[in-house]
């Protein structure tokens, strides 16, 4: 067979392989380390806290989790108070995500869809709605992700997102890579970026039966400027010197991972969009 008959070849398909892949990566992250899902089950909340004071009180509210994986951060909003629906692609990270919230006691739904399908199959606003680290290079279109995120806002409600910085996407992440060289696209493009499996994030020495995921780079001017004509008002945008996880050219201090120097990067930043009431 020739290769090229085996390429996809448009944002579903590459999206639906993407899919494949976290069904497969919610077992394994579900027993990681890095998740300690039996912690999380003793109590506490799993959010940083900057993005506790940046969102504010949620007691009451309604919120929305997008690209919610199994649920953790969704549930750390339900313990302090918030009505809680998560959304994630993979029905294996939703039928887990809703297994936890029973056997924890706690009210949360969770809706098994893409997130550009979400409108139908959820028809519903709330006072938040909330991303959390790692979605956005999953996506092939900004604008249309916007488009949903303006869409579940309710009138004086906000979104907020905590995210890897774009200018970080750039830098070659491979284990080699003990400097930071540039090697990837900054600006957005149609066609994917096609990245090598090697385990889960959560565990790198994880066995995993899909070979490749496809990632797309989005720009902070396209991210802005998306929520912005959808009818969001950007409240803030700050950017951070720290990100949450290694890569191979970042130095920990603490429990964060900063760029040793010279000078300083630009690795995460958050964002707060409102609709006026």
């Amino acid at each position: 067979m020739d290769p090229a008959e085996d390429r996809l070849t448009g944002p579903e398909e590459y999206l639906e392989a993407n899919r494949a892949l976290w069904d497969e990566w919610t077992a394994i992250n579900e027993r990681s380390a890095f998740y300690d899902l039996e912690g999380f089950k003793q109590g506490g909340v799993r959010l940083k806290d900057f993005e506790l004071a940046e969102v504010g009180e949620v007691e009451g509210k309604d919120l929305l989790h997008l690209q919610c994986h199994f649920g953790i951060d969704t549930l750390s909003w339900a313990r302090l108070g918030a009505r809680v629906t998560g959304v994630d692609f993979s029905e294996e990270a939703i039928t887990l995500a809703r297994l936890l919230a029973d056997e924890l006691g706690l009210e949360a739904t969770f809706v098994r869809s893409n997130v550009y399908h979400a409108p139908e199959v959820l028809d519903a606003d709330f006072d938040v709605v909330y991303a959390s680290r790692g979605v956005l290079g999953w996506l092939p279109d900004v604008p249309r992700w916007a488009a949903v995120v303006a869409r579940y806002v309710r009138p004086g409600g906000f979104f907020y997102i905590h995210e890897m910085h774009p200018f970080l996407y750039v830098f070659d992440d491979r284990h080699d890579a003990t400097e930071a060289r540039v090697h990837f696209p900054y600006f957005p493009r149609e066609e994917p970026i096609e990245f090598p499996v090697e385990g889960s994030y959560a565990d790198p020495d994880a066995e995993v039966k899909a070979h490749v995921f496809y990632d797309w780079p989005h720009t902070i001017g396209e991210i802005v400027t998306s929520l912005v004509e959808h009818g969001l008002r950007i409240e803030f945008l700050h950017e951070f010197p720290s990100i949450d996880w290694a890569l191979p050219f970042l130095e920990q201090q603490g429990d964060v991972w900063v760029y040793p120097g010279p000078g300083e990067l630009p690795l995460s930043f958050s964002l707060k969009a409102s609709r006026p009431a």
